[in-house]
């Protein structure tokens, strides 16, 4: 079945590897055969790989991407899933954890991917957007 890509004016997204840019109009792609796509907002650079979730959605993300070498994140991947859910006491939580490993594991990593979405959503609403370091203005005494 192919699968559908409307794409806003300039909208960037990965194909097989390669980053491509939409023109300046909206367009639909049309993909024929399987391919690995991930649009520009669900592509994660490394300096925002911040905190447990995201440790977990980066190598699954690496996975996907460069499906010849997903061996070569594996290993971190599963030490990320595991630190994350030794951490985790919400029984459904837990459960989409058991799912992103399953899918990793018989090579479903946009399945995971999207399920690792759910991961970052569920640790944002708990810690909310804590920040990183502390605020730089100075405070009157």
């Amino acid at each position: 079945m192919p699968l559908k890509l409307s794409l806003k004016p300039g909208e960037k997204f990965v194909l097989n590897g390669a980053v491509v840019q939409n023109g300046d109009r909206r367009g639909t792609l049309v993909l024929q055969n399987k391919a690995s796509v991930l649009r520009e907002k669900d592509i994660m650079q490394q300096d925002e790989v911040t905190t447990p979730a995201r440790r977990v959605y980066f190598p699954v993300m690496m996975m996907y991407l460069d499906e010849a070498g997903a061996e070569r994140y594996y290993d971190e991947f599963v030490r990320r899933l595991s630190e994350f859910m030794s951490a985790v006491r919400n029984p459904a939580v837990l459960a989409e954890c058991v799912s992103i490993s399953k899918h990793a594991m018989t090579r479903e990593y946009y399945k995971a991917l999207m399920l690792c979405r759910k991961l970052i959503d569920y640790e944002d609403e708990v810690f909310g957007n804590v920040p990183t370091s502390l605020p730089t203005g100075g405070a009157e005494n």
